[in-house]
């Protein structure tokens, strides 16, 4: 399932092409094995209030969101073997290359478009 995302606070794209984790198999595994995750990808975790970075090769930035599409929390640069569970009521994050929510402006309280 493809995914593209906006801050329809800022306008920026966010995600231009994703993916959705949305079974138990996808959600677990997540970015593991992955070498890197180029500008523009992403990953939604469906259902998911908090996140680990186990076996990972490289930071990534972290979107925690609410049911309304509003970013409740946020995590810049996590790096490899952290956990983090989202400061704020999330319903779903949103996994994504390094240094994004510095480059897209994105904030707590941002809404964000999500086309899926």
């Amino acid at each position: 399932m493809q995914l593209h995302v906006t801050d329809a606070t800022t306008g920026a794209v966010v995600v231009a092409r994703g993916r959705i984790a949305s079974n138990p198999w996808t959600r677990l595994v997540g970015l593991m094995g992955r070498r890197e995750l180029p500008a523009g990808d992403g990953l939604l975790i469906t259902r998911c209030k908090s996140i680990h970075t186990s076996f990972m090769r490289f930071p990534i930035d972290v979107l925690f969101v609410g049911a309304d599409d509003r970013v409740v929390d946020l995590v810049e640069a996590m790096p490899a073997w952290r956990a983090r569970l989202a400061r704020g009521k999330a319903h779903y994050v949103i996994e994504l290359p390094a240094g994004t929510i510095a480059r897209a402006g994105i904030a707590a309280g941002h809404q964000l478009v999500v086309k899926k």
